[in-house]
């Protein structure tokens, strides 16, 4: 079993452990942040308050959660630091990590990023795979999982993702079936590869044939909730006769509708609890887990 397989296996039993395959994105905007957080700290000391608290909040919940590097980076050596942070205390939590990078080079550069990653203590990063899938290896042999980008919520993506191939079926099917080929090498004991996929909510229409290309991936969906996405898009999604929370082969995520959730009369880690707890109870009994 590669380094990589490994991580398949460990996320397989977080979603054993929460008994549900649903993801917290952690998406810290400064000005979003509830009051009593931004008061008196500077905006990346209030992100690093606010991220530990939404952990603090879905721990027992939610079995993974994926920080948004982007989020961090923008402070710069600062915001990593937080970053570095906030991930060693999801860790810490019982959380599994996805980096939510979407890294994308080739050869020596990749093995760059793939260490940089391991270091901060994640344990999975998104990626572009449009150069290729080996262009991946760099992370697996990391001991990194990989989700790389398939078929995403956003429309401008569609233009690219969805158009024809004159041999039949889309660019987003053609990646899916490398993508599938490459990460048979790295599948692990409960049979899914650590290469998983990237696949938006708001395209259920295009998921059937996903899953057909891409029957062991599992399916990193963002785009619910806030962005459109419902719980009934995710049936074509799941592998065929799953009945386990991992064995379902979707990782659902969102972000906005869980860590800002709709004010009610509870403080905001429990309204950010009640709003894990809601998502979770809707994937649940759309899957029928």
């Amino acid at each position: 079993m590669t380094k990589a397989a490994v991580f398949a296996d460990h996320l397989a039993e977080a979603l054993d452990r929460s008994g549900s395959p649903i993801c917290a994105g952690l998406d810290p905007v400064a000005e979003r942040l509830p009051a009593e957080v931004r008061e008196g700290r500077s905006p990346v000391d209030a992100i690093e308050v606010f991220c530990c608290g939404v952990i603090e909040a879905i721990a027992g919940a939610v079995g993974v959660v994926k920080p948004q590097s982007a989020c961090f980076e923008r402070y710069g050596p600062e915001g990593v630091g937080v970053l570095w942070r906030v991930i060693q205390r999801a860790r810490e939590a019982g959380l599994v990590v996805v980096l939510d990078a979407k890294r994308g080079d080739i050869g020596l550069t990749a093995g760059h990023y793939a260490a940089g990653i391991a270091a901060s203590g994640a344990h999975a990063v998104t990626a572009n795979a449009y150069l290729g899938a080996g262009t991946l290896s760099p992370y697996l042999d990391a001991g990194l999982g990989v989700f790389a980008l398939v078929r995403t919520s956003n429309p401008e993506g569609d233009a690219i993702q969805g158009a024809r191939l004159e041999g039949g079926g889309t660019v987003a099917e053609l990646v899916a079936r490398e993508l599938a080929e490459f990460g048979r090498a790295h599948t692990g004991a409960r049979g899914l590869s650590a290469v998983g996929a990237v696949v938006g909510a708001t395209k259920a229409a295009d998921a059937a044939a996903l899953r057909v290309a891409m029957p062991d991936q599992v399916f990193l969906v963002p785009g619910f909730g806030a962005q459109g996405g419902r719980a009934d898009d995710l049936h074509a999604m799941v592998r065929p006769s799953a009945k386990a929370a991992y064995e379902k082969g979707v990782l659902v995520t969102a972000s906005r509708s869980v860590i800002y959730p709709e004010a009610s009369g509870n403080d905001w880690k429990s309204a950010v609890n009640d709003a894990a707890i809601a998502m979770r109870s809707e994937v649940n009994a759309a899957l029928g887990i």
